[in-house]
């Protein structure tokens, strides 16, 4: 089962570059000084990325949990 920990950790990186991604995009939107109807839309849009980045960081965590478990 060594190999669920592997790609739980895998999975977990991936996310949380996504995470650090979505970071990096809504501090270039704060420092682009737009206004507000455009800052919600920018938003808006790294929402679903956020949403996604944070659950592929946890099932990795799940996954290496669960292959720690089973080994």
């Amino acid at each position: 089962m060594e190999i669920l920990v592997w790609i739980g950790a895998a999975l977990s990186v991936i996310g949380l570059v996504g995470l650090m991604s979505c970071v990096v995009i809504v501090a270039r939107a704060k420092r682009a000084g737009l206004e507000d109807a455009e800052m919600r839309a920018k938003l808006a849009r790294v929402i679903p990325l956020n949403l996604g980045a944070l659950l592929l960081s946890v099932l990795g965590l799940m996954l290496v949990i669960v292959g720690i478990f089973l080994a």
